[in-house]
């Protein structure tokens, strides 16, 4: 397994009052799945998603990924997992506007210190495997939503991350568009890695491996597809 929760819970106190974001979990995230957080606004599937993105400590719990207890480690070791392991998708796509389609790609790997040969050896490789070599010059401002959603897959997946997480990754794009995004996630999935997409939307549901459904901050596993 990639992650794992055990008994996780995530408690904000507001003056005398406690808001509980997340009840107490157990689950486990495995390589080659795609696993679908569902659930309506406010639930709790984003400090879900968030503590996974090691964003976010548990107020108790124990949670683990890629083999290291969260719990126990500082806020620096935290930025390295995150750029070293995950992968993050945003719903807004998160692109540097002055950048182009295929810098944006790049910049994880100039934080990474990796060279300038090899970087561009991977990013061109991201960028095929997402369609989007034709458009590698663009800026973010002359991309449709969608294509920016697929510049935005291929910066996640530069770094080769084990882990990708996708918070509402189609929430800004057509019809079309949708099934573009969660075929090219479903293939990721399908090729061994781990992705968690957090959603409000049934439709997508028949591109999980496995659904768990957050509400109130409660989770239940919800289905399993072959």
């Amino acid at each position: 397994m990639i992650a794992k929760l055990e008994q996780v819970n995530k408690v904000y106190q507001t003056g005398d009052e406690e808001i509980v974001a997340l009840q107490p979990t157990t689950m486990a995230i495995h390589p080659g799945e795609l696993l679908l957080i569902i659930g309506p606004s406010g639930s709790g599937k984003t400090t879900l998603l968030s503590l996974l993105g090691c964003v976010l400590y548990p107020t108790s719990g124990r949670l683990w990924v890629d083999g290291q207890e969260i719990n126990r480690l500082r806020e620096n070791q935290l930025a390295r997992l995150r750029l070293n392991t995950i992968g993050f998708v945003f719903q807004n796509f998160n692109l540097l506007s002055p950048l182009t389609a295929e810098d944006n790609v790049l910049m994880p790997l100039r934080l990474q210190n990796v060279s300038r040969r090899e970087a561009r050896q991977r990013t061109q490789a991201a960028l095929e495997m997402v369609g989007m070599t034709s458009h590698r010059n663009f800026l973010p401002k002359q991309l449709s939503g969608g294509q920016q959603q697929r510049i935005a897959i291929a910066r996640a997946l530069v770094t080769d991350p084990k882990l990708i997480l996708c918070d509402e990754p189609t929430a800004a794009l057509d019809k079309n568009s949708i099934g573009i995004v969660m075929e090219e996630l479903r293939m990721l999935a399908d090729q061994g890695k781990a992705v968690c997409v957090v959603t409000h939307d049934p439709r997508l549901e028949q591109y999980a491996h496995r659904i768990v459904s957050v509400d109130n901050g409660f989770v239940t596993e919800v289905n399993q597809f072959e």
